[in-house]
């Protein structure tokens, strides 16, 4: 038995990344390359001029081929992460009344959003047990329904389909599913997500990319006299989107670093490439806890986990915060549960720039912990 400030993990053990953090989450070291050769031409110049806006227009055009969209999507951006991009959608994609799937932390949050807009009526709500995901129901009195392509806190990803004889938008929480997971856009009018998982980036920033009907619906709002910030305005957003710009000043590498990580993916193969390492790692850590007599997935069923976000119980006398701190001293980082969700648990990422076999290195790791304690 070893003391847990004296367990060094073997060399030949550990990832050669030690990075899996649901978000922030690993940066490539060839999208900091690329960004550092532009240095002295991108950074500290004008977001409004063609430097910055043809790189804009570099994301936009990517995302269009690494989602395949159909005619008319477009991809708007604006400034605030998806937090800000909740409360935009209550002015301008929410009418009247939404339907709000909840199965964990982020997916509660739209819900309370449109719960607390004077201007709205309640929403309906449908919520399933963590682990879990509630299905979508049809509803003539609703506008819009709210999914979650993939709770982060929890470790569940759903299937994206409309409702059955559905009229309202569909708008997709993709946070930390986009580029990690394979969706048809047919069955979305509005898949929001900010650039700090699957693609590598920092946060800050929400991409929406919008169906006609969502374009239509944006409009509509907007010139229906309800009073909205001008930071919170999808129609100013997707107005300055049309100019490859933000309404205000961006984080310029973060939207380098996004860039790059799209190219890597189209070039790579698009979002067959991307979705299949994730699946992938997925695969290799699923089964690794099925197969210990320590851990095991959290979420039940196996179409529900998540190819990006992986959640695994230990037992009760295995300390999974001690098992965190001990892999953090040995430069294996991020891999302590999601906080609120109270659980003795390891929450790992598996998003695309994640090697694959650097997650079987990380479980290889955990089993050398625990057999060490």
């Amino acid at each position: 038995m070893s003391s847990p400030d004296t367990i060094t993990i073997p060399a030949h053990l550990l990832p050669t990344d030690g990075r899996f953090g649901a978000g922030p989450s690993k940066v490539r070291a060839e999208q900091l390359s690329a960004l550092v050769a532009t240095g002295t031409t991108y950074l500290g110049t004008s977001h409004r001029q063609a430097t910055v806006r043809d790189k804009v227009a570099e994301v936009r055009d990517g995302l269009n081929s690494l989602f395949n969209l159909p005619d008319g999507y477009e991809v708007l951006l604006g400034n605030g992460g998806t937090t800000c991009f909740w409360d935009a959608a209550t002015f301008h994609l929410i009418s009247q009344r939404s339907q709000h799937l909840t199965f964990g932390e982020f997916s509660s949050k739209f819900a309370t959003c449109a719960k607390e807009a004077p201007h709205l009526g309640d929403p309906r709500v449908i919520s399933s047990e963590v682990g879990t995901h509630p299905v979508a129901v049809s509803d003539d009195s609703v506008d819009l329904y709210a999914m979650t392509h993939n709770e982060t806190s929890t470790g569940v990803m759903m299937p994206i389909e409309r409702p059955a004889d559905a009229s309202g938008l569909v708008a997709v929480d993709a946070t930390s599913a986009a580029g990690g997971l394979l969706v048809n856009p047919s069955q979305f009018d509005c898949y929001y997500f900010a650039p700090q998982k699957s693609f590598s980036s920092d946060g800050g920033l929400w991409i929406a990319i919008c169906s006609p009907a969502a374009i239509e619906r944006i409009e509509t709002l907007a010139s229906s006299g309800r009073w909205t910030p001008a930071f919170f305005d999808l129609k100013i957003a997707l107005d300055n989107s049309r100019l490859n710009q933000t309404y205000n000043t961006p984080a310029l590498a973060t939207i380098h670093l996004l860039a790059s990580q799209i190219q890597w993916m189209n070039y790579q193969g698009g979002l067959k490439f991307s979705a299949g390492r994730s699946a992938r790692s997925a695969e290799i850590l699923y089964t690794w806890a099925e197969a210990s007599d320590f851990a095991a997935p959290f979420v039940a069923n196996p179409r529900e986990r998540s190819n990006v976000v992986g959640t695994i119980d230990l037992h009760d006398d295995v300390d999974a915060a001690l098992i965190a701190k001990i892999l953090r001293a040995n430069g294996v980082l991020d891999t302590e549960p999601y906080r609120k969700l109270g659980r003795n648990q390891l929450r790992i990422a598996m998003f695309p720039s994640i090697d694959p076999e650097d997650v079987a290195s990380l479980c290889a790791c955990i089993n050398y912990v625990v057999g060490n304690l």
